[in-house]
């Protein structure tokens, strides 16, 4: 077994606090790495505070894990001593299934999340990049090419994967498509910077009139609308191929689904409160459209993603902190007051305590 040191959260007060725990072998077919850096996500939060009452503690918390490799299987081709590596949010799968075998383990049935979330997850307990090493299987990791930034790369693991998927899926990935997104966050910013480098049209879609000018001077969205300006919501209406809406508390779907075109896809990214299910309204679908959602990607799909973000210089807006403020990073990250992704220097702060 390999020792290893993170921080974790022990009861749903969610506070974070030094945690000794180990790492299996590595074995013929793993790698192991030295974690440089490791994104916030609000998964993260949700987990360690127990919102949809289902955690498994002691819990380290992290799938936006960037590092380099420092130990390699006999079996392994993918990665060599030295190599920058990434892992997201899943770290195995069944391998046997259609989705599986398709390149979609995301949609495994029996997916392996990179730390455990459920009680009933699993019988190994598995922690995630909130630590200074990790033990993953070749296949699970993506290769992070030399041209782009280590920090601002984290997200893309998870937020950077969850919004390019439903683009290159859905069709929305060329010039002429036009893209609604909703909500400014995390996922919101990088689903604007993906859409514009497909070439696409892209229209934030936002309660707060204040991110007006974040999101035209500072992103370049082509248009910004106030959804709670019914005029601004009216002039928009059938104007849509697509809209990423990944804001997860409850909010009105009908205005949304209105503003599609014929053939258009609303498609649901935010984590929906497992309480207080959506209501949704069955009369705009009879336009031809759909209501869908979408979740991270696959593995093979994850490493375009990163080498497209590399290409073409997408990388995650980001505020580095050192581990020792990670409480107060996950109290702001409640508030929303992050602009737009918290990533914990593991590398320089965590060995240093």
């Amino acid at each position: 077994m390999q020792r290893a040191f993170g921080y974790a959260a022990r009861d749903p007060s969610g506070a974070l606090s030094p945690f000794s725990f180990t790492r299996r072998p590595n074995g013929d077919r793993d790698i192991t790495m030295k974690i440089l850096y490791c994104g916030i996500c609000h998964t993260d939060l949700d987990v360690i505070k127990n919102k949809h009452g289902i955690s498994s503690y002691p819990i380290v918390p992290g799938h936006e894990i960037v590092g380099v490799v420092t130990q390699t299987g006999r079996k392994v081709n993918k990665f060599k001593v030295g190599d920058k590596a990434g892992v997201g949010c899943l770290i195995g799968s069944c391998r046997e299934c259609d989705n599986c075998h398709a390149g979609l383990e995301n949609y495994c049935p029996k997916p392996v999340y990179t730390y455990t979330i459920f009680e009933s997850d699993g019988d190994t307990k598995r922690h995630g990049g909130y630590s200074d090493i990790l033990v993953v299987e070749e296949h699970f990791a993506v290769r992070i090419p030399d041209a782009i930034s280590l920090t601002g790369c984290a997200p893309l693991l998870c937020a950077g994967i969850t919004v390019y998927s439903p683009i290159r899926h859905f069709g929305l990935d060329r010039p002429g498509k036009r893209i609604g997104v909703v909500g400014l966050g995390g996922l919101g910013h990088l689903a604007v910077k993906f859409g514009k480098a497909f070439g696409a049209g892209v229209t934030v879609i936002s309660s707060s009139e204040r991110k007006r000018q974040e999101a035209i001077e500072e992103l370049k969205a082509d248009s910004f609308i106030a959804s709670h300006d019914m005029n601004q919501m009216q002039a928009a209406i059938g104007t849509m191929d697509g809209i990423i809406d990944t804001v997860a508390a409850a909010h009105p779907l009908k205005p949304l689904l209105d503003l599609l075109r014929t053939d258009g896809k609303l498609i649901m990214l935010g984590a929906p409160d497992l309480e207080k299910p959506a209501q949704v309204p069955l009369f705009p679908l009879f336009g031809r459209k759909s209501l869908v959602g979408s979740m991270c990607g696959g593995i093979k799909e994850t490493q375009e993603m990163m080498d497209f973000a590399a290409e073409h210089n997408i990388t995650s807006n980001v505020e580095v902190i050192a581990m020792d403020y990670v409480n107060e990073a996950m109290d702001r990250l409640a508030r929303g007051d992050v602009r737009y992704r918290f990533v914990i220097d593991i590398a320089n702060t965590l060995t240093n305590l």
